[in-house]
């Protein structure tokens, strides 16, 4: 009997606005239509989706959640899953991305390993919630997205401070499911086989990524985050490329360029400064790198990103005012 194919799995980045770093993406073209991916794929960022018509089906985790109007979901980063309408409807969506770590991290007083949920302690039944049954998660979401669209005098606060709201309630919500007392007694048992077969469904590199999320900066080997994944060095390349399109230095890289762009136009430090800030052990390996991934050298994409924005600041403390 043969073996089932595993399914492929897309990687989708999303880059956030440099001077309030949370991305709306809504409007007529954010529909979603009733012909199912053949891959699953996952975001760079924490997904925050409002379906505003018809319905369909989430597939999450091996599991088929489905969804209607009204519904909110909540996917953490790096979580594979698909969207598909029902038959005939192309159900219209708004959609939030952003990452809690780099929003929330001086105004939450939690450890940063608990700022973001298990991937594996994710229930895909917690990722879909609908207004009725959480009346609360959609009434923000819904506020949200209005300041965004809408741009009052300090709608920025204002959405800040709704999703930050947002987000505390979301983790409540996750954090419930994990109750002994919340769960149905016939379910607590499963069996091995079933277990296994649901973990299948995780992404078997997320433990690298969520490395080089965090600690991009610091020096790291192949090896070190094959064995990260309990994975051979060769496996893991082969996994990694197969899933993120890219090799995993490439994919490290691209992560340092990121942040030092965002340095690059918040900051008044030296381009050397940037390059070790961000993890590249020579200037000339920095300068190489980013003009092979942006087009021109981190100096011009400076002089340009400040032409554009005078005023834009990559980081929160700059949006907040806090220290």
């Amino acid at each position: 009997m043969p073996k089932p194919k595993k399914p492929v799995i897309e990687y989708r980045h999303y880059s956030l606005p440099i001077d309030f770093p949370v991305l709306l993406l809504s409007g007529e073209r954010w529909k979603i239509s009733d012909i199912k991916s053949k891959h699953l794929h996952f975001h760079n960022h924490m997904e925050i989706g409002i379906c505003y018509s018809d319905g369909g089906v989430m597939e999450i985790k091996g599991e088929r959640v489905p969804f209607r109007a009204g519904d909110v979901t909540f996917l953490p980063r790096y979580l594979p899953h698909t969207t598909y309408s029902s038959p005939n409807t192309a159900s219209r969506w708004a959609y939030l991305f952003f990452s809690p770590e780099e929003l929330f991290q001086h105004s939450l007083k939690m450890p940063q390993t608990t700022m973001e949920p298990n991937l594996r302690a994710i229930q895909a039944s917690r990722c879909v919630l609908h207004k009725d049954q959480y009346p609360k998660v959609y009434t923000l979401a819904i506020s949200i997205v209005e300041e965004i669209q809408r741009q009052s005098p300090f709608y920025r606060e204002s959405a800040y401070g709704l999703l930050m709201s947002l987000y505390i309630e979301l983790l409540r919500i996750q954090s419930s499911d994990e109750n002994i007392h919340s769960r149905d007694p016939n379910q607590l048992e499963q069996p091995q086989e079933t277990e296994l077969q649901n973990r299948q469904h995780d992404l078997v590199i997320s433990p690298a990524l969520e490395f080089i999320t965090r600690s991009y900066m610091m020096p790291v080997t192949i090896d070190e985050l094959a064995e990260l994944c309990h994975l051979s060095t060769t496996h893991f390349r082969r996994k990694f490329q197969e899933i993120m399109g890219t090799t995993p230095l490439d994919f490290l890289n691209s992560t340092r360029v990121e942040e030092a762009c965002k340095r690059l136009k918040s900051t008044d430090a030296s381009v050397l400064s940037i390059s070790e800030q961000v993890g590249f052990r020579s200037i000339s390996s920095f300068n190489r790198c980013f003009a092979r991934l942006i087009g021109e050298s981190p100096k011009a994409w400076r002089t340009g990103a400040h032409m554009e924005a005078q005023s834009a600041k990559a980081s929160i403390l700059a949006f907040t005012g806090w220290v």
